[in-house]
């Protein structure tokens, strides 16, 4: 008995792989097919799968106003703010925004920020076509699909826990391929839809070390000196033990050339 269901299972796990394998084949002849129907029609939905990005950099005299007028449009082609970041530079106060619009406003949005500004630094617009690598995946992912249902036909049909375990390895395999095709269509599918427009506005400003008065650089001059002499003595603390090694020094150098003066002075006399 045991020898014969040893046989039975191996048997079933030999037809399991050979079924496998047979259906990995089928599933890419079904995949090669579902491919060249999608090529035959690809055509008719390459302008629905276009990903639109723009950058628009510009000078404004009034960036507040610039800022609530992009706000707005953005609310009015139903779009919505992903970034928006405010600085100071050297010269120039700046605003960076990144904004998500439908991609049927997208060419109305752009035309609606660019009016009443006299001149671009830059002002850049792609369109990235994916409709081939969006049709390669559906196809792919609608044949992983049917490959996952016929192994869960054939977990059905597992007798013991051994095939049971390596069936549902090949379905963890195929699940985690599914979710991974899955996961890019989706991200294609939100670029095309909604398009990213990266927006940069600056105002200049005079507030550079040419333009100061000759008040605010006497100013600077003389807490410039305060500041040095702050230094100098701050430095003096930090040696203070030198100016005590220093003064005990000559302390006593003076009492040995006191000393030295006596006794010349005793000689003499002793002399005399």
């Amino acid at each position: 008995m045991a020898c014969s269901q040893s046989s039975e299972n191996d048997n079933f796990v030999a037809e399991s792989k050979s079924a496998g394998i047979e259906l990995e084949e089928s599933v890419d002849i079904a995949y090669q097919d579902e491919s060249q129907n999608s090529s035959i029609t690809s055509e008719s939905v390459r302008e629905q799968k276009i990903i639109k990005t723009a950058q628009l950099n510009f000078e404004t005299q009034e960036p507040s106003e610039t800022h609530n007028r992009i706000l707005q449009l953005t609310e009015t082609y139903n779009g919505f703010v992903q970034t928006d970041n405010s600085g100071k530079g050297y010269n120039r106060i700046f605003r960076n925004l990144t904004v998500r619009i439908p991609s049927e406003n997208f060419q109305a949005f752009i035309e609606g920020v660019s009016e009443g500004v006299a001149y671009f630094d830059q002002r850049s617009i792609s369109r990235q076509d994916v409709t081939e690598e969006f049709v390669d995946l559906e196809a792919r992912l609608k044949a992983k699909r049917e490959l996952e249902k016929r192994y869960l036909q054939l977990l059905q049909q597992a007798k013991n826990v051994k095939e049971m375990l390596e069936i549902e390895r090949e379905l963890s395999n195929i699940r985690e391929e599914i979710e991974a095709r899955q996961g890019r269509l989706e991200y294609l599918q939100n670029q095309v839809s909604m398009s990213t427009v990266h927006i940069e506005f600056y105002k200049l400003t005079a507030e550079t070390g040419i333009t100061q008065s000759y008040g605010q650089k006497m100013k600077n001059a003389l807490q410039g000196g305060w500041n040095g002499i702050s230094v100098f003595f701050l430095g003096l603390l930090y040696i203070w033990p030198v100016f005590l090694i220093a003064i005990l020094i000559v302390v006593i150098l003076r009492i040995i050339i006191k000393n030295r003066k006596k006794k010349r002075r005793q000689v003499v006399s002793d002399k005399k």
